[in-house]
């Protein structure tokens, strides 16, 4: 964005930012605002719970400043907040109820976020940034690369390096951080989150723009069905494979992984435990950080699922529309019959191109005709005098999926989520492939589970052979998480 004149002189008159930075109440606003959304990191709040916590607020204020301060109610200034001309907060009813509900604006949020980078700074670091910027551009440069001979000479050499840190460390030299880099570190860590947290909200409201541009097309639409539907999920697609849209896509797909949130708590955990970051007295919510992007994450996905609910209802009123039509014409046809019943015009009424309808039976079509006829050898058949032993159709093997459904549910009674490989180490496969197959039908059919590519799992058993003797088998899978 570039700024001029005339692109400053409209950010200042229309963004919710700027116009919040330039209000009379613009403490108040952002002080409250950030307490009851930011810190907590709330995406939505009934209107009567915010006004009862403004109008808590309010009290406080006109205590402290006077009772002419602030005089409105609470709920006339969060209807202020929410309207056009300022848009700080997103004022809007959840299906099925009739209490508005309210949500900051990624405008208001990004104010807030600056307001909070104005307070002096006890430590600023600048290694920490200065190392990850460095890192950054290698990432992009190795990444790029086509050549494999390049390739290959820079994977020696990070192995070179690692080889010669281990040699340090056998001989007693362990490198430390010092104070100073671990608080720098931290800053920058805690900066990232609170950034990610903000790009999630601004994230939902995108797609919530585009649900609204749906709606509205669906309001004036007068076309067919298959051309609004085209033109639709054709902008949902373009979004869904944007930039935007693709990143959002791994980080989700990285954090839905157990393994993934199992290792963030415990460097969490162990980092926090640290005096150097236990000086800077962090956030009591920073133990959770991670959870919460769950939380705006899921949020996100739900605006994104409003898209095909909408849809959805569309095509329902237009079949309702349309069996309606059907019905009012056949209902004209009946009236104009009966009315012509007791005086009918002179001459033709109706004509009908046929006056019957061309009816094929099943029955009467023919039976299928060979081309020629065919010549059965006349040679008597000889019976076997071998004994086959029948036991073969009896040795059918039934999975009991029962007993395998039990295993699951009793699982996730414990935990939020597993693997499959956990649920065959927990229980062992007692039927081989056949029941790793169950596993996979159950999961399709009566669990939730989640597929994650990029993690092969190998997933072995005991098998028996011909001759009695003890074989060993393993299947490599995806990595299959049944979520509770």
């Amino acid at each position: 964005m570039t700024l001029d004149f005339a692109t400053l002189d409209a950010l200042r008159t229309r963004h919710p930012a700027w116009t919040l930075l330039r209000s009379d109440h613009a403490a108040l606003v952002a002080s409250f605002l950030h307490r009851t959304f930011v810190a907590s990191n709330v995406r939505v709040m009934a209107a009567a719970d915010l006004a009862e916590a403004l109008e808590d607020e309010l009290y406080a204020l006109r205590q402290q400043l006077g009772d002419g301060s602030f005089p409105k109610p609470a709920r006339d200034y969060l209807n202020d907040w929410a309207a056009s001309d300022k848009s700080w907060l997103r004022k809007f009813y959840q299906p099925g109820t009739d209490e508005p509900q309210f949500d900051l604006t990624p405008g208001t949020e990004k104010a807030i976020a600056w307001l909070g980078q104005l307070a002096e700074r006890s430590f600023v670091g600048t290694e920490s940034r200065l190392l990850t910027l460095f890192e950054l551009l290698k990432q992009m440069s190795e990444g790029t690369e086509s050549d494999p001979a390049k390739r290959i000479a820079e994977l020696h050499r990070k192995r070179d390096e690692i080889d010669a840190e281990i040699a340090q460390v056998i001989a007693g030299n362990v490198p430390l951080l010092d104070d100073a880099a671990v608080k720098d570190r931290f800053q920058q860590f805690m900066q990232l989150a609170r950034e990610l947290l903000t790009d999630f909200r601004e994230v939902e409201s995108n797609f919530r723009q585009l649900d609204r541009r749906v709606r509205e097309r669906i309001a004036l639409w007068e076309g067919s069905k298959g051309a609004l539907l085209q033109e639709i999920m054709g902008e949902r697609d373009a979004i869904g494979d944007s930039d935007q849209g693709r990143s959002f896509r791994a980080f989700w797909d990285f954090l839905m992984s157990s393994r993934r949130q199992e290792e963030l708590t415990e460097l969490l955990e162990r980092v926090l435990s640290l005096s150097p970051v236990a000086d800077l007295r962090p956030d009591a919510r920073t133990r959770r950080v991670h959870y919460d992007w769950l939380e705006a994450g899921e949020h996100t996905q739900r605006t994104v699922a409003l898209l095909s609910q909408q849809l959805r209802r569309f095509l329902d009123d237009q079949a309702w529309l349309e069996n309606r039509r059907i019905m009012d014409i056949l209902h004209g046809i009946e009236s104009k019959a009966l009315a012509l019943r007791q005086a009918p015009p002179p001459g033709e009424v109706m004509a009908i191109a046929e006056p019957a309808a061309s009816i094929d039976l099943a029955m009467e079509r023919p039976l299928h005709a060979p081309a020629f006829k065919s010549v059965i050898a006349d040679i008597a058949l000889q019976e076997d005098d071998d004994d086959v032993d029948p036991s073969a159709l009896y040795e059918q093997i039934v999975i009991d999926k029962a007993r395998l459904v039990r295993h699951i549910r009793q699982t996730l009674q414990a935990r939020g989520q597993i693997t499959l490989r956990e649920l065959i180490e927990g229980q062992a496969l007692q039927q081989g492939l056949a029941e790793l197959v169950a596993y996979l039908q159950l999961g399709s059919e009566a669990f939730k589970t989640v597929v994650d590519e990029s993690v092969i799992e190998p997933i072995a058993w005991q098998a028996v052979a011909r001759d009695g003797s003890a074989l060993r088998r393993q299947a490599r899978l995806p990595r299959i998480l049944f979520v509770r």
